[in-house]
């Protein structure tokens, strides 16, 4: 059965710094048409970074859209057309201060795609070593060090709710076989 969605035509309703926001007519495999709202998001990477304890930089950050402060691992938005291990290397040491030796890529997620075409690489870094951060000027985080064992419990115990650190950690989790 073809599944396809056909665009017939489009709307534009926001173009701001970081989203885009189109609205689609699209043709269905059926022969009717819908609607599709879509936000257009350059995508972005996420860390889980294990230093020589099995510990894991962490950050806490204000998530002004929840109205609340998030646990997560380091993360950052894609510069247009930037490739991801670019991105993944630069925001580790802006967010935590460090540099790897190793890099393994964990795959990528989409987001939620419903509505939102953003995709997120992951990335387990190793062989850390630790310096300055260098966060954005408009970035306000807190760091810490968790056991790598601690972050697996509070993941699996619903504690820690950020989609891209919880799947981080269980492919780690699985791959090290820690």
């Amino acid at each position: 059965m073809e599944l396809t969605e056909k665009k017939l035509e489009r709307q534009e309703i926001f173009d701001g710094r970081i989203l885009k926001v189109h609205v689609d007519k699209v043709a269905l495999p059926n022969g009717k048409t819908a609607t599709r709202e879509v936000v257009d998001h350059p995508g972005g990477v996420g860390i889980l970074a294990l230093d020589e304890h099995n510990c894991v930089p962490m950050v806490s950050q204000y998530r002004y859209a929840l109205g609340q402060t998030v646990l997560e691992i380091p993360a950052g938005k894609r510069e247009p057309g930037e490739d991801p291990f670019v991105t993944a290397m630069r925001e580790l040491k802006e967010e935590v201060g460090a540099v790897a030796e190793e890099w393994i890529p964990l795959g990528k997620l989409l987001a939620s795609p419903g509505c939102y075409n953003e995709t997120l690489y992951l990335y387990l870094a190793r062989g850390l070593a630790f310096g300055d951060v260098q966060p954005d000027e408009d970035e306000f985080l807190e760091t810490q060090r968790m056991p790598f064992d601690e972050l697996v419990h509070r993941c699996m115990d619903g504690e820690i709710e950020d989609a891209k650190t919880v799947a981080a950690v269980l492919k780690a989790k699985i791959l090290l076989d820690l």
